[in-house]
This record gives structure tokens, sequence and C-alpha cells, in this order.
């Protein structure tokens, strides 16, 4: 069954629990959402503020999409960009799929959702994400369409020993 997909529903303490749980999940199962497992609610709760706020100020747009049982299995935030010369094209950032339900091609189906929400905003042209290196993410995102366009080498320390790329990726909308 697919995923039912919604774009800044109404937030509730419901909601907010469900990101937190997806968010820690994800980490703790090895996702590169900017934590490194293990991770608990309480360490993601702050990072979600952040996100929340950006929403309460109209600079982001929440991407949620639930399971047949109405649980939060992914999540995506499109953030609108703020420079005045940059303002065709925003960040997706924090995408995520419950590890229970990767595999199922709803990965593809939320990045659809996050280009489908893009496409209505006004002057909004491509999206654009970073990804960590050795993770195959950019694969997958290669794979929805979008092109690598820059790397920074070594710009991710996960471990004392072990650095990653930051891949930089883009999706145009309309091309």
């Amino acid at each position: 069954m697919a995923l039912t997909f919604e774009v800044n529903p109404a937030f509730d303490p419901a909601l907010r629990d469900g990101i937190t749980v997806l968010w820690a999940d994800v980490s703790n199962a090895g996702g590169a959402v900017g934590f490194l497992p293990p991770v608990t609610a309480d360490e993601i709760r702050p990072e979600l503020l952040k996100h929340l706020t950006a929403i309460a100020e109209g600079r982001t747009r929440l991407v949620v999409g639930r399971d047949e049982d109405g649980q939060v299995a992914a999540t995506a935030f499109l953030t609108l960009n703020t420079h005045r010369l940059m303002r065709h094209w925003a960040w997706l950032y924090t995408v995520m799929v419950h590890p229970r339900h990767q595999g199922k091609g709803y990965g593809r189906e939320l990045m659809a959702a996050a280009a489908d929400t893009a496409r209505s905003l006004d002057g909004v042209d491509a999206i654009r994400l970073t990804c960590r290196g050795g993770t195959g993410a950019d694969r997958f995102y290669t794979s929805c369409g979008y092109k690598e366009v820059g790397r920074v080498p070594d710009a991710i320390r996960v471990a004392d020993d072990d650095y990653r790329d930051d891949v930089i990726m883009l999706l145009p909308l309309f091309r």
C-alpha cells in the first residue's frame, strides 16, 4: 500500500512525536540525517524545533507521509531560499523513510511529493540538497532525477578517522 502524503499538516503533539520517533529510528538504523547512532528523542527535539520554527515563519514546508495505520512513515522539509539572488531554488532537508518501510518505493514517492510541493511555490525552479558521501544516497537521488553539481571532499566527520564527502545535488523542476 502506498503512503498518503500531506503538506504542512496541522501540527499537534502526535505529529511532533511521530517525526521525533521517525528521526531517531532512521538515525539509529544508520541513516544520514544529521545525527550518528545512538541518538535519543531528547537529542533530536531541539533540531526538530528549528524546523518547526521555520514552518511557523513560512520559510519551510513539511511533507509528511503516513502509512496505512496513520503513523508518520516519511518526511522531508522544503526550505525556501531567502537570498535575493537565489530565491529561484529551494533546499530539501531531512529526507527520511522509516526503516520498516524502506525498499517499498516510498522514498521515491516522498521525493515526488517534495518536487510537486516545490513546483507549487511561486518562482521556485529547482531543488537543491546535500547528502553524505559513502551512503549510497547520491545514487538514490540520481535515480529520482537529481544531478550531482558539486562535492566537498571530507567535509563531514562521522568519526575521528572517518571523513565523508558532502555531495551537492540539484533537480531542475521545469526543464
